[in-house]
């Protein structure tokens, strides 16, 4: 990796890796599904780090109501969780933005590297956890749960619209994204991009060397290659 250029834009995943909500989605969709069909939507139960935000909602429909929902009932249930969302993020106690996000955000965007998100949140959803913590400011743009249930894709169409921002296509081999979970590393490699594994969420820096991520770290004050 010597070799490879400077490093000009840096995508970052949300929930364990730029910071914690504290539980507050899982808040949000219990709180969406009560309203809309009296049911508990525990997606602690039923879903893993790294799942998007429609795959989440067609899990809950199969789990708590029994059956999948039709398009419109889906996209019902994602618009009472929205509703929902704010709130639970203000309210919750866990929140908190990732040791040392902040200073590296800060430098990086005054040293000229591009930021976007990379997420499984839906665009809403995520400008919502990130603005708790004043991180938006931080982001230009992102890929989202909301352009793809596929992490690889919207990994893709991230790179894209950081290329519309800057007026060039990103160069894949001076872009990374940074991601706490396998799914991460999987869907930056898939898009063609190194990946810096944190091992802030609920993966360790074991697990995320063993799932291939070019830099595996405790968390972005140790060894960020930026």
């Amino acid at each position: 990796m010597s070799d490879a250029p400077a490093i000009e834009a840096v995508l970052f995943d949300i929930d364990g890796t730029l910071l914690i909500t504290g539980g507050a989605g899982a808040v949000a969709w219990q709180r969406a599904f009560r309203e809309l069909y009296e049911a508990d939507a525990n997606i602690e139960e039923h879903t893993q780090a790294g799942m998007t935000d429609p795959e989440i909602a067609a899990i809950i429909f199969r789990e708590a109501i029994g059956r999948d929902g039709s398009e419109s009932e889906r996209a019902e249930a994602i618009a009472a969780y929205l509703s929902h969302l704010a709130d639970a993020v203000a309210e919750s106690p866990g929140y908190q933005v990732m040791p040392g996000i902040e200073a590296l955000l800060a430098r990086l965007s005054g040293a000229g590297v591009l930021l976007g998100v990379v997420t499984g949140n839906i665009e809403a959803a995520a400008h919502i956890k990130l603005d708790r913590g004043d991180l938006n400011r931080f982001f230009a743009f992102g890929g989202y749960g909301s352009d793809s249930r596929d992490r690889t894709e919207l990994t893709r169409r991230a790179i894209e619209r950081g290329g519309a921002v800057v007026g060039t296509p990103l160069d894949p081999t001076a872009t990374i994204s940074v991601g706490d979970t396998p799914r991460d590393v999987i869907a930056g490699h898939g898009a063609g991009i190194r990946v810096a594994g944190v091992a802030t969420g609920s993966y360790t820096v074991e697990q995320l060397d063993e799932a291939d991520a070019d830099w595996a770290l405790a968390t972005v004050e140790h060894g960020f290659p930026v």
